[in-house]
């Protein structure tokens, strides 16, 4: 079997791509290292004395408080969002007539809403309910904003699903919940995880319903965290830098360990 060589265009746009996400990585890596003299002396863009004194700065309690926070938001809205996501995509690959329609065009809708329109409301809503100034008012927020793109992702997983096995488990007495989960689920496994991995890195981010719920930065995530370094007074380049690095570091090792499944999962998505 002849492999297929990259031509001139495409080593070119890999090129670009590299250069475009490599270079302010590169830069954020070398300004952690730097002090806070040396990140603004020309002189010193790359040769310069290494020092580990914003890591050091930046390894505090509340580092792991808002690691630990931002730990429980990204696993809690993920497995939120996949208890209704899973069923409402497999709802819509199943379903044949106008409802599918609809259903897929209110999910576009709303994954067309902006994030910041949605602050407002949900503050009020969980004022009502006396949940400001607590995780689950967070998660619960990330759930409702990202639902819409998991049961758009996990759809087309579900429609690759032969139907034949599910009439083949009917033939055998099973109902449909039983075929779904012993079925169903197993099969389109590779799919929902890929989602759940996509789903729990964008979470580990979040940000704005954040600072917006939580009434006391000790409670804020790594988000939050780092947004706070920027200040009024100035801000600590360095130790930015240093806590965008560590913050960093729970999302490359997910992506790292994850990297094969969700490489396949989104291939196999994409070509069903």
């Amino acid at each position: 079997m002849n492999e297929v060589k990259a031509g001139p265009v495409a080593i070119a746009t890999k090129a670009l791509l590299t250069l475009m996400y490599g270079v302010p990585i590169l830069w954020i890596l070398i300004t952690s290292v730097k002090s806070s003299a040396d990140v603004f002396d020309r002189a010193s863009t790359f040769v310069f004395t290494p020092t580990l004194d914003a890591y050091a700065n930046a390894i505090t309690p509340t580092l792991w408080q808002a690691m630990g926070q931002s730990a429980v938001i990204a696993v809690g809205a993920t497995a939120l969002v996949l208890i209704v996501a899973v069923p409402a995509a497999y709802g819509l690959a199943r379903t044949t007539g106008w409802l599918p329609t609809v259903g897929l065009g209110l999910l576009i809708v709303l994954q067309m809403m902006p994030q910041t329109a949605n602050v407002i409301p949900l503050f009020q809503i969980f004022s009502s309910w006396r949940l400001l100034d607590t995780t689950a008012a967070v998660i619960l927020a990330d759930a409702a904003l990202l639902v819409p793109f998991a049961t758009l992702l996990l759809r087309p997983f579900f429609r690759a699903v032969p139907p034949q096995l599910e009439e083949a488990s009917s033939i055998d007495g099973a109902g449909v919940l039983r075929t779904f989960w012993t079925v169903v689920l197993p099969v389109a496994r590779n799919g929902v995880f890929t989602v759940g991995t996509l789903i729990f890195l964008l979470a580990w981010g979040e940000f704005l319903y954040a600072v917006n719920f939580y009434l006391t930065p000790g409670s804020y995530p790594l988000s939050a965290l780092l947004a706070q370094q920027v200040s009024a007074f100035g801000i600590d380049w360095p130790g930015l830098m240093a806590l965008a690095v560590l913050t960093s570091v729970p999302i490359l090792v997910v992506f790292s360990l994850t990297y094969r499944q969700l490489k396949d999962g989104l291939t196999v998505g994409a070509v069903k």
